[in-house]
Parts: structure tokens; sequence; C-alpha cells
């Protein structure tokens, strides 16, 4: 493999190709969950494409970014490899996250550090409501894709309203943690 020094481009939308064999599902919700982060946090993520503007990384972040309705989006502009190199690392890079897990530990500690700061852990993380109750209340974390809408919301409870110290892990209402100013 060869690959020249990687540089961030801006290309117009409406030129990027989808490779038409892509294996990873990027259902409506999904999307949404993308278009939620590139609205918060920008467009950090550059989309990979070949010489000829197909992709090799970044389907669901073109679809997100045709819901936003933009017209130019960054990408990196990978040459060096070959055809069959380029279908290898389209589903490598689609299936290595899925590989491991979480540290549950870590995890709670900045899920609950970013509750304490207020930030909607639900909109930005792309963890469920049952998926944070669970890590928050240290119970083990499950795939929730498992489980039907109905049996999801027959497992639900109220998530507690009181905060957790991310420091020593005390558990109070939020008018006993002191803001920073």
């Amino acid at each position: 493999m060869n690959l020249k020094k990687l540089e961030i481009v801006e290309i117009d939308i409406n030129k990027i190709k989808e490779y038409e064999n892509n294996a990873k599902e990027h259902p409506e919700w999904h999307v949404g969950q993308i278009a939620e982060s590139i609205k918060k946090f920008g467009f950090i993520d550059p989309i990979a494409v070949n010489k000829d503007l197909q992709i090799i990384a970044g389907h669901g972040r073109l679809m997100a970014a045709k819901e936003l309705k933009m017209d130019k989006i960054p990408c990196i502009i990978l040459e060096g490899l070959t055809e069959a190199e380029e279908r290898a690392y389209i589903i490598a890079h689609n299936k290595l996250t899925m590989n491991t897990g979480f540290d549950i530990d870590k995890l709670s500690y900045e899920l609950n550090a970013l509750k304490v700061e207020n930030i909607d852990l639900i909109k930005i993380t792309g963890f469920n409501e049952l998926d944070l109750q669970n890590i928050l209340d240290g119970s083990e974390l499950f795939d929730s894709s498992d489980y039907s809408a109905e049996e999801l919301k027959n497992e639900y409870k109220e998530p507690s309203k009181k905060l957790i110290c991310p420091n020593c892990n005390y558990k109070g209402e939020s008018s006993e943690f002191k803001r920073e100013e």
C-alpha cells in the first residue's frame, strides 16, 4: 500500500458517489444521530473517497450531510489503494469499531460528568434511554436492539433526576452541585 499525504478537501456533495455494495446499514434514525452530531460538533470526521470520488468510508455522514442540506463536505482522497484494498477497507472500517465494547466504569464516569454539565446524553451520544439508565445505575450494558419497542417500554423506568458526582459518586439533587462560572 502506498498512500500519499492525506489532505482534507471540500467537495461538492453532488459529485460524491456512494459505493453500491456498501453493506453497512444506515436506517433513518441512525442518519438522524449522525446529523445531530454534525450540528453539535461540526463535520470533524471527513469522508474518505477514492480518486473517482466514490465513498470508501462515510456513507452515513454523506446521508446526514444531505439531510442537513450541505453543499460541500470535507473529504480525504485516498490514492494508492487497489480496488480490492478499497473494498476490504470499506468492510474493515465499519466492522472494526464494532469488535469491542466499553469500559463500563469509565463510560459511566464520563456520562455522569456530561450529565452534570447538562449535556443531552440521548441526543448527543447515540445511547438510548434504557442503555443510559443501565449504565448510570451501574447495571450491565446490553444491546437494546435485541428488544422490541414494546419490550423496551416495559423495561424502562423513569431515570433518576438526581445527579452523580463524577469524582466521588455522591448522588444528589442538582441544586446541591455548585456550578463553575
